[in-house]
């Protein structure tokens, strides 16, 4: 049976942080692609069993920088060659070594900005809404004490019913379907 329109997907609740790493290692196994871990404290283990990649932060913070530095550095010079020219005591008018310390702030606040502003960015945030606020044992012990692997309905393989079963041969304490 196909996935009705409006779900989510299926959520299954575990005990153990050992029984979810488990059961997302075998999902990823046997060709899920669209899973998610949810866990009220960081397991590296979950990670790696949904196969969670690198991010791409560091990217966007490198470019921010970079692009922070170029900026400031590029308005200098266009500053004291062009736009406002000043002959003071016979130096030249492109002095370079002058523009360092200003183009190194604006390197680390544009790479910070970016960092964060990134990080928010591919993360989602703000997110007012998730359709697993709909499930009431998500509510109830997401960030206290349960383990929840979600098995998505974009998946290619998910089907209801055939899920349904897969997530129960786990033993979970429950699956649950996740409406929009």
């Amino acid at each position: 049976m196909p996935a009705r329109e409006g779900t989510y997907g299926l959520l299954a609740e575990f005990d153990t942080p050992g029984d979810l790493v488990r059961a997302a290692r075998r999902a990823r196994e046997d060709g899920w692609r669209r899973m998610d871990c949810y866990t009220p404290y960081p397991v590296e283990e979950a990670a790696e069993a949904i196969g969670f990649h690198r991010n791409k932060v560091p990217l966007l913070t490198l470019i921010g920088g970079l692009m922070g530095g170029a900026a400031v550095f590029l308005l200098e010079t266009w500053i004291s060659t062009l736009a406002y020219p000043l002959n003071i005591g016979g130096r030249p008018m492109y002095s370079w070594p002058a523009f360092i310390v200003p183009a190194y702030e604006w390197t680390i606040l544009w790479a910070g900005l970016s960092a964060a502003f990134g990080m928010l960015a591919l993360n989602g945030l703000p997110s007012l809404y998730h359709p697993l606020f709909n499930a009431p044992n998500f509510r109830d012990g997401a960030t206290t004490d349960k383990f929840f692997l979600c098995l998505e309905a974009l998946d290619p393989k998910f089907d209801l019913a055939e899920t349904k079963a897969y997530l129960a041969q786990f033993q979970p304490n429950s699956v649950v379907e996740v409406e929009y």
